[in-house]
């Protein structure tokens, strides 16, 4: 059987580049090379080679994390190429990355979300008045960002009056929200409208780090990833439907990784990522070893859903 054509698609243009890459490499050594033909791209460098291969190519599995790969542009590229790809569409992971357009489907979708502010550049900025809206506890972050670039947690006027300056550098929306204290869950999903969900993980960032950031997500040991999560079974349904909920309402294909806090009983949904982290620290491949899937099988599984049913 003539293996498939693989356009693996990795590094980009994002602050999140060095990921990519990651997440590239550790994919491209899982993949069967008894099954697939395996070509890595960088778009930033190797564009005119993609268009190039366009005829021959069976599937791009796109990993850039962050701008020009999650928020739906590589997406509507490989649609004019007419180059199928696995994961959601222009839509889906341009709604999903931009975190007040996210919040609107959520709350449409009656899921829980942490009361917000959303800044503009040219916005009269009153730090009081956003602490008085939300509570001397908030979290700051660019609106269109992943892997927690530009965010953080303040307390009290002059922290987030300084959390808003950074986010800035990042992003020309800022969302400020209240600070939900509680325990934060990631549940990760497989599917297109009939979804499974793996072992959820509970994540515990080590004293030194003020929440799940840039560098507690990708230092090793850095986190305490728990999986499964420690959660009561009723708790847990209800975090894996929350994510269903998420993954549907946004529109997402074949795989998806939701992130909440729970405080008490109650699931607030942080956000929805389209193109989860594939790296040795990564979590979806931990939530798949906990389910008794390699990262080969899982990525054997997601390349059939994608080449199986329409989009």
């Amino acid at each position: 059987m003539r293996r498939k054509k693989i356009a693996l698609l990795a590094g980009g243009w994002s602050g999140e580049r060095e990921i990519s890459l990651k997440s590239g490499r550790a994919v491209y050594s899982a993949l069967d090379k008894g099954k697939y033909e395996v070509t890595m791209y960088d778009p930033r460098d190797d564009l005119q080679a993609l268009m190039d291969a366009k005829e021959e190519i069976d599937l791009a599995v796109i990993l850039l994390h962050g701008r020009f790969g999650e928020d739906g542009r590589i997406q509507g590229l490989l649609d004019i190429l007419k180059i199928p790809f696995l994961g959601s569409g222009v839509l889906s992971s341009a709604m999903a990355m931009n975190k007040n357009v996210a919040k609107e489907i959520y709350k449409g979708a009656g899921l829980k979300v942490a009361k917000d502010v959303i800044l503009k550049p040219d916005d009269d900025l009153s730090v009081q008045g956003i602490s008085a809206t939300l509570g001397p506890y908030t979290f700051v972050k660019p609106v269109a960002e992943g892997s927690s670039l530009g965010a953080s947690r303040c307390r009290g006027k002059e922290e987030l009056d300084f959390g808003i300056k950074q986010a800035f550098k990042h992003d020309r929306e800022v969302m400020v929200e209240e600070y939900i204290e509680g325990r934060e869950v990631t549940c990760c999903v497989l599917g297109k409208m009939a979804l499974e969900t793996l072992p959820l993980i509970e994540i515990a960032p080590k004293a030194g780090y003020r929440f799940f950031d840039y560098t507690a997500k990708y230092t090793s040991g850095a986190t305490e990833e728990i999986c499964p999560a420690r959660l009561s079974r009723d708790l847990a349904e209800g975090v894996e439907a929350c994510a269903k909920k998420a993954h549907l309402a946004l529109r997402c294909s074949v795989w998806s990784r939701s992130d909440v806090i729970i405080r008490d009983e109650d699931i607030y949904l942080l956000e929805t990522n389209t193109i989860p982290g594939m790296t040795e620290n990564s979590l979806f491949p931990l939530a798949a070893k906990a389910a008794g899937l390699s990262l080969s099988t899982l990525l054997d599984k997601m390349i059939n859903l994608s080449l199986t049913d329409s989009r």
